[in-house]
């Protein structure tokens, strides 16, 4: 083995032991820090599946956002694509690495591209948001939520590609893979909550739209 496969196998390690880390920190926030949050940030997040990882991820908006269901949709959508954007780059590296093989490389290859459409999916949804205008508001929220809805489908297609592959040698690495592409799905699923409680509360609770 020649001194670049060492150096490319203990990148292909140290890639996976940070996105480890990444995900540890996000399972073991628990309910009692919930608790602990903001008020607005509590109350927005109530609407959503998981409610402890929206918390987690939005509680910096808090004092910004207060009780604007806009501001807290545009927060959730952008958050998600953040993370979106970690995972995409995780998945490129991963295939850098060249570690997988057969069917885990061909849903890898599928993965990165659904990424790619979920990007843009997350973003077409963030610009709707941020082009609000009061007459248009209810074909704009159709927008928004049919390219989270997108997004959503894209990564749950992700997944599929590796479910079929539950053998007790996965590789370590495919297993981190699910749980950042699952954790992606958690926030693109929270984002979409906002975003339809927004829809459900009208033009008038949000005082930017009209302004």
């Amino acid at each position: 083995m020649t001194s670049a496969d060492n150096i490319l196998i203990i990148t292909c390690i140290l890639v996976a032991a940070a996105w480890f880390t990444s995900l540890s920190t996000i399972s073991s926030f628990s309910s009692s820090s919930a608790e602990e949050m903001d008020s607005y940030v509590g109350d927005a997040c109530s609407v959503t599946r998981y409610p402890d990882l929206c918390i987690h991820s939005l509680a910096s908006y808090s004092s910004s956002a207060k009780r604007d269901p806009r501001k807290w949709a545009r927060a959730g959508v952008s958050v998600t694509i953040s993370e979106a954007e970690r995972a995409s780059q995780y998945l490129a590296r991963l295939e850098s690495c060249n570690t997988t093989r057969g069917r885990d490389r061909a849903a890898l290859s599928d993965c990165i591209e659904l990424f790619q459409d979920t990007l843009d999916n997350l973003h077409g949804s963030l610009g709707a948001l941020r082009n609000f205008t009061g007459q248009g508001f209810d074909s704009q929220m159709r927008n928004a939520i049919s390219w989270l809805s997108a997004a959503l489908t894209d990564q749950n297609t992700c997944l599929e590609g590796f479910s079929s592959q539950d053998r007790e040698d996965k590789m370590k690495q495919i297993q981190l893979l699910q749980k950042r592409v699952l954790n992606t799905t958690y926030m693109t699923s929270n984002a979409l909550a906002l975003v339809n409680r927004l829809a459900t509360s009208g033009p008038e609770r949000s005082g930017e739209i009209l302004a």
